[in-house]
């Protein structure tokens, strides 16, 4: 009889994992912080802004008496920023409340929480049996079961959950939880799965029939939209132009970003710093940062528009394509 997958993915775990600081506390707040963060960001890019962000805000309390301009700048960089204005509505909701909820339900009740992320912090912060479940913990179950059902299936992914709930071990649910976000994300990788060293090679029966590369299947696939822009960097002594963003629907307005050539109608433009690429899900940009100078650029400048001084951008919430820019220009 082989051995459980929850014996041999602890045990796994236990002989060695990546040393985040997210695993080294059990406090609900920061676990929370740092599954947030996780949303659509490496965990490696998460480390310094985390640390920053629980330097600054190390209980729920201190972030709720947060200005939402000030989180933003901390968050300033890790794009998709309403996970930044959900955190301080939940924060804010919690510190007006009896505290941290501690069951499932009441977590996931909070603004901007799923499934995912209250099932990681009740499992690790709470001790509560609930399987996390993201992309990696559907390749690893795909692959284990050899599965070929669609992932993108609500169906599918709600009986791939079912298979993890079955896996889990009540006694140690965050630590289950822990080895197989942990096997996902360092050994079950997409295109070059590292079967030697996978505790469940002896129970994939992916591995065993060949088709381990190809599964996961997820057949909805939404066909990639390519576009091309520019943004000017113009400058003023030593102080840089910046655009405000508009409100929109991602509400990105308080935001500070370069402006793009329409922004600017008779700029001139000069020297070209290069380009980069930006991608918001199946959008992918491709932007030529060039150095401009606008039409009346020793004027007053009027909101959206305002000059900054380099050594104030720490201090404002920057776009992510503002700091790719900068970075580019050689200016952060």
């Amino acid at each position: 009889m082989k051995p459980p997958v929850s014996r041999l993915l602890l045990a796994w775990y236990r002989r060695g994992h990546r040393d985040l600081p997210w695993r080294r506390v059990s406090d609900p707040y920061r676990i929370w912080v740092s599954e947030v963060m996780l949303q659509q960001t490496r965990a490696q890019a998460a480390i310094p802004y985390y640390q920053r962000f629980i330097e600054r805000f190390p209980t729920v309390a201190a972030l709720a008496a947060a200005g939402e301009e000030e989180v933003l700048t901390l968050w300033s960089g890790l794009g998709y920023y309403a996970r930044a204005r959900n955190l301080l509505r939940a924060a804010r909701q919690v510190a007006g409340g009896r505290g941290f909820p501690r069951e499932y339900d009441d977590i996931r009740a909070l603004p901007g929480v799923g499934d995912y992320t209250a099932a990681a912090i009740s499992s690790m912060a709470f001790g509560l049996p609930h399987a996390v479940v993201d992309g990696n913990v559907l390749r690893v179950v795909a692959r284990v079961e050899n599965d070929a059902a669609d992932i993108a299936s609500p169906r599918t992914r709600e009986r791939f959950r079912a298979v993890a709930q079955g896996w889990l071990d009540p006694r140690h649910p965050g630590l289950f939880n822990q080895a197989l976000m942990e096997l996902g994300a360092t050994v079950c990788l997409p295109g070059k799965p590292r079967c030697r060293v996978c505790p469940l090679s002896s129970l994939c029966r992916a591995r065993e029939s060949g088709a381990i590369l190809e599964l996961p299947v997820k057949l909805r696939k939404i066909r990639p939209v390519r576009i091309a822009g520019a943004l000017l960097l113009v400058r003023k002594g030593r102080r840089i132009l910046f655009r405000q963003r508009e409100a929109g629907a991602r509400r990105m307005a308080d935001f500070w970003d370069l402006p793009a050539p329409e922004d600017l109608p008779g700029s001139r433009t000069g020297a070209r710093f290069g380009e980069f690429r930006h991608t918001i899900t199946h959008h992918h940009y491709t932007f030529t940062v060039l150095a401009a100078a606008a039409r009346r650029p020793t004027g007053p400048i009027s909101p959206p528009f305002r000059w900054f001084d380099p050594a104030a951008l720490t201090g404002i919430p920057l776009s992510t394509t503002a700091r790719k820019a900068l970075k580019l220009a050689g200016i952060l």
